[in-house]
């Protein structure tokens, strides 16, 4: 029997006829962002701006990183900590950027707290104009409904929604979620994962874990 020829996490375009679908991972040219094999990005306009349409205010330090295997509906945002003002005077305004002699306190817009990196785990799904604030954290399998503004930590195959997103429920029980997280299919050698694909989308728990590349 011949061995399943995996997907190639290297092509940009993994569907030719579908241009509005692009890889993350070799699209993306910022040491600010991280990106797993096989996470892509759905957008008709132009996916491949995704750098700087889809991740704003990114003047750094802080990464964005998204994990293997993440599905980015069209027009989800993570907003970065570039986007914070002062908040300890009367004014939020940043009157420095705007030049002129206002330029001589650019000493005021410098150490403003941030939430450090945003870290995104694998097999989550973002729904349809999703937005991702600074530092946030989101769990292996979790799920973003449409139109959510995250503003919190989301757990493990949570399901959040809402402005601002609430968790919904869990996918799995605490013990299930374990059993999922130490099988870590998305780290499976490709020949493996491509061998078991259906039970991956379909299968149970078990059928899983009977899977395993240890398994064999």
């Amino acid at each position: 029997m011949t061995p399943p020829v995996p997907a190639d996490p290297t092509v940009m375009h993994p569907m030719p006829e579908q241009p509005r679908v692009v890889l993350l991972k070799p699209l993306v040219t910022s040491p600010l962002i991280e990106v797993g094999e096989f996470s892509y990005y759905d957008d008709p306009d132009d996916p491949t701006a995704f750098e700087t349409r889809n991740v704003l205010y990114h003047y750094g330090p802080e990464k964005l990183v998204i994990g293997k295997f993440c599905a980015l509906g069209e027009g989800v945002r993570f907003l970065m900590n570039g986007a914070n003002h002062r908040m300890d005077g009367p004014s939020t305004f940043p009157f420095p950027i705007m030049g002129g002699s206002w330029s001589a306190h650019f000493d005021l817009l410098g150490g403003l707290t941030g939430r450090g990196d945003t870290v995104v785990g694998h097999d989550v799904w973002f729904g349809y104009r999703s937005m991702v604030m600074p530092g946030v954290r989101i769990g292996n399998g979790a799920i973003i409904a449409a139109g959510s503004v995250v503003v919190d930590d989301v757990p493990d195959y949570g399901i959040v929604g809402g402005n601002p997103a609430r968790l919904i429920r869990r996918r799995y029980s605490d013990a299930d979620v374990d059993r999922l997280l130490a099988l870590a299919w998305w780290d499976w050698p490709l020949p493996h994962l491509s061998a078991h694909i259906r039970t991956v989308m379909s299968g149970s728990i078990d059928d899983l874990e009977n899977a395993a590349p240890d398994q064999d």
